[in-house]
């Protein structure tokens, strides 16, 4: 998502960087979904991106329509999955979720019942394989 608002905003990662007092290399790798960024980094990458940063404490153990479809505590791995998801394709998270629990939802139609855990872990391994082909 930090690459995709970047490009948007037709920046380079060395401009962003100076505006944000942080390195170039560090903001690369979280270009690239490595390393753990601060709240205060974060913050500073969203106001030199012209952005404000905003922090949501979610209760990621039941994920709406993913745990009707995948039974209890899928929503962690849903939302983990998304997260990925988002980072590789430089999309917004809670799109991404939305859209794998509605293949979730999807997948239970074409079970013609409801998915069991086993179902949504194939699932999510299956998106993630094809996201990640070597992983």
């Amino acid at each position: 998502m930090l690459r995709a608002r970047r490009k948007a905003a037709g920046r380079t990662i060395a401009s962003v960087a100076m505006d944000a007092g942080l390195s170039v290399p560090y903001i690369a790798n979280l270009e690239n979904a490595r390393g753990n960024p601060t709240v205060a980094a974060l913050q500073r990458l969203a106001r030199a991106l012209g952005a404000d940063l905003q922090v949501n404490l979610a209760d990621t153990t039941t994920t709406p329509g993913a745990a009707g479809a995948a039974g209890d505590g899928h929503g962690a791995r849903v939302l983990a999955v998304a997260h990925r998801l988002a980072v590789a394709q430089g999309n917004d998270v809670r799109v991404v979720q939305e859209r794998l629990e509605q293949t979730i939802a999807a997948l239970s139609t074409v079970l013609d019942a409801d998915c069991t855990d086993r179902d949504v872990d194939r699932l999510l391994d299956a998106v993630l394989l094809a996201v990640e082909p070597g992983r």
